[in-house]
């Protein structure tokens, strides 16, 4: 995996990150991690403080093709935990985001799947899977995120009351509160998971105090929450009180 996508990720999520602590958790000289972080802000993604850099873009996501290449392993994870609930022959919603799609993939040998979604790589994802039905909302195609925002999205979820609502977020705030970059995005998720009857919050543990600018909903508002892995420390009351007990992808086979 690309070194100065996990630096950045990394601090998008903390808001800064430091020389010592990075090159012991990549096993790379601190002359490598420096050179890393100069390299970031040089592109206006970093600002350099002293032993480290700060996160300067906190309102704006990282790109599509940087995010499909983080945490794979762990969102793979979370996508074999989904299958496991999602029956032959289940509607289903699918939000934007990496992780929603890459939970799509896993289900592609699901039979006479009715699928909602304005995610176009969740679509392509299931478009061969056995007599599925998919629906996408008309508008314009947001590049390089391969989604569709807008009101006809917004009016595509509500017109469908599907079973499951499998949905992502940008950020996990330290109430429990949902995080993404727009209004719009946080308006389509909440449509689709009060339109499902049953809603399935999918989240890999470095979401948790990633920092997005609109908020909407909550952690216990999804009927199912799949995750990773236990996020920081700071964060496990808001899942020891969920009335759901998550799933914890990485504890499980």
């Amino acid at each position: 995996m690309n070194r100065q996508l996990l630096i950045l990720e990394n601090a998008q999520r903390c808001g800064r990150v430091e020389v010592d602590n990075l090159a012991r958790v990549l096993g790379v000289s601190h002359h490598t991690i420096r050179r890393d972080i100069n390299a970031l802000c040089e592109k206006g993604k970093l600002r350099r403080l002293h032993g480290g850099a700060e996160f300067i873009e906190q309102s704006a996501n990282l790109p599509y093709s940087a995010r499909s290449s983080l945490n794979v392993p762990a969102k793979k994870k979370i996508a074999a935990q989904v299958v496991r609930l999602i029956p032959d022959g289940a509607t289903l919603f699918f939000s934007i985001g990496t992780t929603p799609a890459i939970a799509a993939a896993a289900l592609a040998e699901r039979q006479g799947l009715t699928v909602i979604t304005s995610n176009l790589s969740a679509a392509m994802a299931l478009s061969d899977a056995p007599e599925a039905r998919i629906f996408l909302p008309g508008g314009e195609l947001r590049l390089p995120d391969r989604d569709i925002l807008g009101p006809h999205a917004l009016e595509l979820f509500q017109k469908y009351r599907a079973d499951f609502a499998i949905y992502g977020v940008g950020g996990i705030d330290a109430d429990g509160s949902l995080l993404d970059f727009n209004e719009t995005e946080v308006r389509m998720r909440e449509t689709m998971r009060s339109n499902a009857r049953k809603s399935i919050l999918v989240a890999d543990a470095s979401k948790f105090g990633r920092h997005a600018a609109a908020v909407g909903g909550h952690l216990r508002d999804a009927d199912h929450v799949i995750i990773d892995a236990r996020p920081e420390p700071r964060f496990h009351p808001l899942l020891d009180g969920l009335e759901n007990t998550p799933t914890i992808a990485g504890d499980l086979t």
